[in-house]
């Protein structure tokens, strides 16, 4: 066997489903979990891949990197092949087949790469080539570099080795397996599918919560038949996790059949003690569905995986719900209800699917209040009509099917009323009303700004507290979106002298009216709840979507995200601002500190102003020579570096930190660092865990505005801002400066009726002598 400890091991999986499996790789202890477009690489030597396929429930494959080469042109491959060390990995005895890739390289026909690496084995080392042998070389061409891999796994990892039969429309099990670690699935809680088709969440739901490897009951391998297979090593690997499997069942709760078998090994048992068992041993994991064909197909499947003492499963339908089960002793009582329903593509009629999640909704109000649930389906309409609405959305690929996994919180307050009683309701009118006047004017406005995001209601209505933007998005090849209407909905927190069913009234009608308002479905109103964050869920993710959406501020092109943050990475509010320092920065350098996803930097660096009215006022000069982008956040920075790609920027000169910014602004000052143009625009407050200290703004201001003042080059301007409401500038705290408020002159029109939004001055060093 091969010790090279650095192999590169790629985790293959759908699209969208990265993030999730790295997650996987690091709880599972790989070194260096790297997410790639539809992947993870890891690091580690032939042990590493070896556990990888039998440990990793997410992944579709393992494949190992055995070589990279750049190839222009047939000849320049052929020559690499033939130097190729293939000795080092395949047997002259066992026959190998040969898949081949070719994408955006001048090399494009796979039948021709397919031939010269059949060559050059058969050259070195007289290997049969044939497309039914088990053992496999992949070769991926990307971009002229030409990389070699070897399948490890055989045949798709989702078959686990213990399914016989499939009801309709199966769902794989890795997918289920990243379901349920999307839905935060630990293992220690009660799961019940009342839709459980063929058992696979149910089954998946076990071996997580027994701790066993989804390999363990296969029975093939590719890298069997690879040179240095070491038989020994794998043998022993496999009685480890047998062990562990062993161990995890026997943690588990179990089944009332699996309880009378094991009863009647304790012949010394009592009534008495056979009821306290009962209680002690309770299962964890419940299935049901209406069909009987598919009840005994999961049972059978169950029964294959060596699960069936562990798995309760039941014939009943969704409208004969089950109630949820008993909390399990020593546990909380919240469960996870997982549901892969019937949907558009596949089974039964539409309007018979509508009435199934009509009902599943209904199972869910009435069963499970407390609980956390989670539907995966294809057709947004369909969800909608649980009538729950959903805390998180994720996109997952069934297949080849684009699907989005609804996770609710099973609580009264996403509870949702139909919607025509609620935008009959007067209050609900008035709303509507005032909405559509707002509108009639700023379209108008908008169309002339050359803008595509507005801020369409702000309080307008006290009793209706939110903030109502539109995005209006373009068409994207890059992110593969077409043109569509968004709605983003911000709740202002209520009174607590306001009944939270009040609250919860209001949300729900304005929720129903926005749709008809706006003529838009209602997954493209998206409602943002800001709420104090606790512990480590204040840097937790929204959501898991990836989905970016391309937007236009005059000639900028913008990259939003609706769903996986709590902000969509545009401060609309700042608009006008933006417009000042792409007019400002004109032939300077310019410095962008605390800058989020760096829409202030793509304006400096395109130069970007604004002259006059209408959208042929906007104009583009000569921009900043050199740009500085600066935050904590790598995240932010990432969708920053994409922002300045979509616009053209490119180069040395446009650089992106991720740092700590109180802490760059004194290296850059011991560097002797100096800027023409700084825009500085800190957070009212941090204490993120990579700052040493936590950092307040009406607090620390006057050192934050005087550090980053003498960070500027002779003549050269500050543009501060914050969002602190009560803010007030310390004036005297910061003699020396030329200070000159410039709110108003930033502030527009789409937030007028709220002057307060933000604040902003431009600072300059007096002029000495």
């Amino acid at each position: 066997m091969k010790t090279e400890k650095n192999i590169e091991i790629l985790l293959v999986t759908a699209p969208g489903l990265e993030d999730l499996l790295r997650a996987e790789a690091v709880e599972k202890g790989f070194r260096k979990p790297k997410v790639i477009v539809g992947g993870v690489t890891i690091k580690g030597d032939w042990l590493a891949a070896w556990r990888a396929n039998l440990d990793i429930r997410g992944a579709s494959k393992v494949l190992v990197r055995i070589g990279s080469f750049k190839a222009n042109n047939l000849g320049q491959l052929e020559f690499q092949l033939r130097r190729f060390p293939w000795g080092e990995t395949l047997r002259s005895d066992v026959p190998v087949r040969i898949d081949a890739t070719c994408k955006e390289s001048k090399i494009y026909h796979t039948g021709a790469v397919i031939e010269r690496i059949t060559t050059a084995i058969q050259n070195d080392l007289g290997v049969e080539v044939s497309r039914e042998a088990q053992v496999c070389i992949k070769a991926r061409i990307d971009n002229n570099l030409c990389t070699l891999s070897i399948d490890t796994s055989g045949e798709m990892l989702h078959r686990r080795g213990h399914k016989e039969a499939v009801s309709k429309a199966p769902m794989r099990e890795n997918l289920a397996a990243l379901m349920l670690r999307q839905c935060g699935y630990t293992g220690k809680e009660t799961v019940v599918d009342p839709m459980c088709g063929s058992g696979t969440l149910l089954i998946e739901a076990a071996l997580m919560a027994a701790d066993s490897a989804p390999g363990l009951q296969r029975s093939y391998w590719g890298f069997t038949g690879w040179k240095g297979h070491d038989a020994d090593c794998w043998s022993a690997l496999l009685a480890v996790a047998r062990k562990r499997r062993v161990s995890g069942l026997a943690k588990m709760g179990i089944t009332n059949k699996g309880l009378e078998s094991e009863n009647l090994t304790k012949q010394d048992s009592s009534s008495e003690g056979s009821s306290k068992e009962d209680v002690q041993k309770r299962p964890i994991i419940y299935g049901y569905d209406v069909s009987a064909t598919a009840i005994e197909v999961a049972l059978d499947n169950v029964t294959h995986a060596g699960l069936e003492d562990y798995i309760e499963i039941t014939q009943r339908s969704i409208k004969d719900c089950a109630p949820a089960p008993e909390p399990i002793p020593g546990s909380t009582a919240s469960g996870l209800v997982v549901v892969n329903p019937p949907y558009g593509e596949r089974l039964g009629e539409y309007e018979e699917l509508k009435s199934l999640y009509k009902d599943l909704g209904d199972c869910l109000k009435a069963n499970y209040t407390g609980w956390r649930a989670s539907v995966i389906t294809s057709d947004a309409e369909l969800g909608k009509c649980i009538g729950i609405r959903a805390r998180h959305i994720n996109t997952l690929f069934n297949g080849a099917l684009e699907c989005k996994l609804l996770r609710f919180e099973l609580d009264e307050k996403w509870f949702m009323k139909q919607r025509g009683d609620l935008v009959d309701e007067p209050g609900a009118k008035m709303f509507a009303n005032r909405l559509r006047k707002n509108l009639k004017q700023l379209r108008r406005w908008a169309r002339q700004e050359n803008i595509s995001c507005f801020r369409a209601y702000d309080a307008d209505m006290p009793e209706y507290a939110f903030a109502i933007d539109v995005y209006e998005t373009e068409a994207s090849a890059q992110s593969h979106q077409d043109a569509a209407l968004w709605i983003v909905v911000q709740e202002y927190a209520a009174p607590a002298s306001i009944e939270p069913r009040k609250v919860k009234f209001r949300r729900d009608q304005v929720m129903a009216v926005l749709p008809q308002v706006f003529e838009v479905p209602e997954t493209q109103v998206v409602l943002k709840t800001r709420e104090r964050q606790r512990g480590n869920r204040q840097y937790e993710k929204q959501d898991v979507t990836r989905e970016f959406h391309e937007v236009r501020e005059g000639p900028c092109r913008l990259w939003v995200n609706f769903h996986d943050y709590l902000d969509t990475g545009l401060f609309l509010d700042h608009r006008r601002t933006r417009q000042l320092l792409g007019e400002w920065a004109t032939g300077g350098k310019f410095l962008n500190l605390f800058a989020y996803t760096g829409v202030a930097t793509v304006h400096a660096a395109l130069g970007v102003s604004k002259e006059g009215d209408g959208q042929n006022k906007w104009k583009i000069r000569n921009g900043a020579v050199s740009t500085t982008t600066v935050d904590m956040s790598r995240t932010y920075l990432d969708i920053a570096r994409r922002n300045l790609t979509l616009n053209g920027i490119q180069g040395d000169q446009h650089e992106i930190v991720q740092e700590d910014c109180l802490l760059w602004i004194d290296k850059a000052l011991i560097l002797g660092k100096r800027y023409d143009l700084i825009f500085l625009d800190p957070p009212t407050f941090s204490n993120s865990k990579r700052m040493d200290d936590s950092f307040d703004i009406q607090r620390d201001h006057v050192e934050l505005v005087q550090k980053t003042a003498a960070l500027l080059a002779p003549g050269g301007l500050l543009v501060f801002s914050n969002n602190f409401r009560r803010f007030k500038l310390d004036e005297e705290g910061l003699s020396g400066l030329l200070v000159e408020e410039i709110s108003s002159l930033t502030l527009p029109k789409d937030f007028a009726r709220n002057p307060k939004i933000h604040r902003c001055w431009k600072i300059r060093q007096e002029k000495k002598g």
